[in-house]
């Protein structure tokens, strides 16, 4: 069976340096690139399942975003934030050489990809924004504010997967095998305890939002929106309460008129472990 190569690069913040580390599929030499990007809290091997099926045709490259998985933790945690992680991939992008990229980004994973395409002479010719837009529900906000940043030990990994699995339900049915090879590399080992490997401070910046921080940044992010010029196909779980219905239907009305795909049974967000995620992404991502 495949499995990554464990990869970093330098990127600069505004205090110090820091390492971003990336999973890599497939043929280093492959022109054809594929960037894989998780969510706030999650890290780049939540991809396994769709790179796996993908490392054929793309060098498949999946970072865990600075502050989680075996990236460092920034010193200044109000940095965690769109700004750094753009400019991250930025780098990213430089060590790659890539001249064409192609883009599957997952809640914030999507965010940071809206904003890489919307740079001028950017690489990204196709844009996958899995259960993200530019408005974001007060509901999918306050429920994950409740979590973000707590705290927590666990004796065992199927302990930790029921604990994860609790604030998780909206990721929609997966098998015990399933949710445990999600569970595992969110964690490390601290003495005798399993701990979650992002860092807790991710939580300061997010807990600092206010109403009018919140009408900004999405003014912000419809502008960059509008300005996309590659094809961009929205996914959607049916019980999302961070995309609401009106705004992906926004999305497939403006900009760049997102093709819509969604799937019944999930809420936020869709973990593309499934058949059918899959192969919407894939049939995408390969289509003329």
């Amino acid at each position: 069976m495949n499995e990554p190569r464990l990869q970093t690069v330098q990127c600069l913040g505004g205090r110090s340096l820091h390492r971003m580390a990336y999973w890599e599929w497939g043929d280093a030499a492959n022109p054809r690139v594929l960037i894989c990007v998780h969510g706030l809290t999650r890290q780049g091997r939540d991809f396994d399942t769709l790179a796996r099926a993908l490392c054929d045709r793309y060098r498949v490259v999946c970072p865990d975003v600075v502050g989680r998985g075996r990236s460092d933790w920034l010193v200044d945690p109000m940095a965690y934030g769109l700004p750094q992680y753009v400019a991250d991939m930025v780098s990213l992008l430089a060590r790659l050489n890539a001249e064409d990229v192609h883009w599957v980004g997952t809640s914030m994973g999507g965010l940071i990809g809206m904003g890489v395409a919307a740079l001028a002479q950017t690489p990204l010719s196709k844009l996958v924004l899995n259960d993200v837009g530019p408005r974001i529900d007060a509901a999918g906000i306050a429920r994950i504010g409740g979590y973000v940043g707590r705290p927590q030990r666990w004796r065992t990994l199927d302990e930790a997967a029921d604990t994860l699995w609790a604030i998780s339900t909206g990721f929609g049915a997966h098998t015990r095998e399933q949710w445990l090879a999600l569970t595992e590399p969110q964690l490390k080992r601290e003495g005798d305890d399993l701990v979650p490997r992002s860092d807790p401070a991710i939580a300061v910046p997010f807990k600092a939002i206010t109403p009018e921080v919140t009408a900004k940044g999405e003014a912000a992010l419809w502008l960059a929106y509008d300005q996309l010029k590659c094809p961009t196909l929205l996914l959607r779980g049916q019980q999302s309460d961070l995309l609401a219905p009106a705004t992906a239907h926004e999305m497939t009305q403006r900009g760049p008129r997102a093709q819509l795909v969604e799937f019944a049974g999930v809420g936020h967000a869709p973990t593309l472990q499934q058949p059918e995620q899959v192969s919407a992404v894939r049939e995408f991502l390969l289509s003329p």
